[in-house]
């Protein structure tokens, strides 16, 4: 897209200054080591780093995470040089949140590169102040001639893959950050808080794979300050801490943030649980998820308590970010011939048709932490996601998603694409009626990528009930292969401003492009 300046990641002064103060004080421990403690006397310090989220074109929230009691302040700048900065007064940092905060950002200039700097004081003097955090994003086009870029994935710390400081932590952040999108997509599993991090496993060719490890990541999470630690171990890892400093976040959750494939009312038969009824444990989870992620929301006076909103990202591009967990019935075999509640749930669905309904951007791009088409199980019989294997007409959760499509195309929406992880390969499904049991839609594609840092899996059977053809498929041939044995994966969505083209690439660590394709705007499906 050359009409919008690049800005060069790597020499961006300001990040770097605040990252490498960071990383100072916040060095990555060796396997086996827990998580560093803090002195609590001097200065707060913000050693966790700086995130942003849900940017729009004049709106950001800026998340940071102190040692101790502290006044978050954030200041922003269009220049390196911070003068003329403008002062946020943000929330004070306690133990009730875990020292955690938000601040929300107006005003801002479409489409602009914006310099923002975090300092925290002490609530007994002001000028008592830690060393201030830096960061950087762009807001959002007002122009469609700008562009849009974005990157998605998901599923990190999975299978006991933790950070190993011997191939240097999460270094696939690293090359994300270098990409210089213009914000991140998270499609869920952000933890495994069922998922235990021993300090070493043996590799099936002898090689020992070692973990950082800590206090919360030694047992499933069950209360509320296991999960918080589970949240923190991610932040431990310096590649991910100078890229949330970097390039902003729109998170979503899925199963892993509370436990494998939960569900609303479940009673688990887990022995490694004292803790049996789920809705207490996803309670918990919710709650150190507010805390640790900057999603609009979630904090202040624009949301409630839900993850499902509209993202809007200028001309090009409305964001649909999906909750397929909080809402959906129970895991069963998922042959109903009734279901209103479905995956997404009633109230979620009417939404969702409103807001695509109302959507004039160019771009419909459907953040969905299940796929549609993939038969994903959960045991012998019951089902975890949309399809349940029978290619015939709509039953179970299918009939929500049917009553979506239909929606969509008798409305006649255009320039819907579907984005989902969740299954840890990467593959792309083009949709059609004529090779469908339901033919009441109008064509679309599914693409699906990760796993940034869990195990690989095979491939997933297709379900014929919408006619899906999987154009592209890259999966191992056996299950739980670790980071250090096959690149980690992402995608990436390019959205052009002069012919408003989106083109979705399939990468992996290493720079590897897999699968590229590219969509015209202005068609009801394609």
């Amino acid at each position: 897209m050359p009409s919008r300046p690049r800005f060069p990641s790597p020499d961006r002064r300001t990040v770097l200054r605040g990252s490498l103060a960071a990383s100072a004080a916040l060095a990555l421990p060796v396997a086996g080591a827990a998580a560093p403690a803090f002195a609590r006397s001097g200065r707060p310090d913000a050693a966790w780093g700086v995130q942003v989220g849900d940017v729009t074109s004049s709106t950001a929230l800026v998340w940071v995470r102190s040692d101790r009691p502290a006044r978050m302040v954030v200041e922003t700048s269009a220049t390196e040089s911070f003068r003329r900065a403008r002062t946020w007064h943000g929330p004070l940092l306690g133990p009730g949140t875990d020292f955690t905060g938000t601040t929300p950002l107006y005003g801002l200039p479409p489409g602009e590169q914006v310099h923002y700097r975090v300092t925290l004081a002490a609530p007994d003097d002001p000028r008592r102040t830690g060393e201030p955090v830096y960061g950087t994003f762009r807001t959002a086009p007002a122009r469609r001639r700008d562009g849009v870029r974005f990157l998605w994935s998901g599923d990190i710390a999975g299978q006991g893959w933790g950070i190993n400081p011997d191939i240097g932590g999460y270094r696939v952040y690293d090359e994300m950050r270098r990409l210089d999108p213009d914000f991140f997509l998270c499609s869920g599993d952000n933890i495994y808080a069922d998922g235990v991090i021993e300090p070493s496993v043996t590799l099936p060719d002898g090689r020992v794979w070692r973990n950082v490890t800590t206090e919360e990541k030694a047992k499933v999470a069950e209360t509320l300050a296991e999960y918080r630690g589970n949240f923190r171990y991610n932040l431990l890892d310096d590649n991910l801490r100078r890229f949330n400093a970097q390039v902003p976040s729109v998170i979503q959750w899925d199963d892993h943030e509370v436990r494998n494939n939960w569900y609303p009312g479940q009673i688990l038969d887990d022995v490694r649980y004292t803790e049996k009824n789920v809705d207490v444990l996803a309670a918990r989870s919710m709650r150190a998820f507010r805390e640790y992620f900057p999603v609009s929301t979630l904090h202040g006076t624009t949301g409630g308590d839900r993850v499902h909103r509209v993202v809007r990202h200028g001309p090009l591009l409305d964001l649909f970010v999906l909750d397929m967990r909080t809402f959906r019935n129970a895991n069963s075999p998922g042959r109903q011939a009734d279901d209103t509640t479905g995956i997404l749930g009633a109230e979620q669905l009417a939404w969702l048709k409103r807001e695509l309904s109302k959507s004039r951007a160019v771009w419909k791009v459907i953040a969905a932490d299940m796929p549609l088409g993939l038969v994903v199980a959960d045991g012998a019989t019951n089902f975890e996601a949309v399809a349940q294997g029978d290619p015939g007409a709509p039953l179970g959760r299918e009939l929500q998603i049917a009553e979506l499509l239909r929606f969509i195309k008798h409305r006649r929406i255009t320039g819907t694409v579907w984005l989902t992880a969740d299954v840890h390969y990467t593959s792309a499904q083009h949709y059609a009626p004529e090779r469908a049991a339901f033919k009441d839609f109008a064509p679309f594609w599914e693409f699906v990528t990760g796993p940034l840092a869990a195990g690989q899996f095979p491939s997933n059977a297709l379900d014929g009930t919408f006619g899906p053809d999987q154009v592209f498929v890259q999966a191992p041939d056996r299950a739980n292969v670790s980071p250090m044995e096959t690149p980690s994966l992402f995608g990436e969505v390019d959205i052009d401003g002069d012919s408003g083209e989106l083109t979705v690439r399939l990468r992996e660590q290493g720079g590897s492009v897999l699968f590229s394709t590219t969509l015209q705007p202005g068609r009801v499906g394609q």
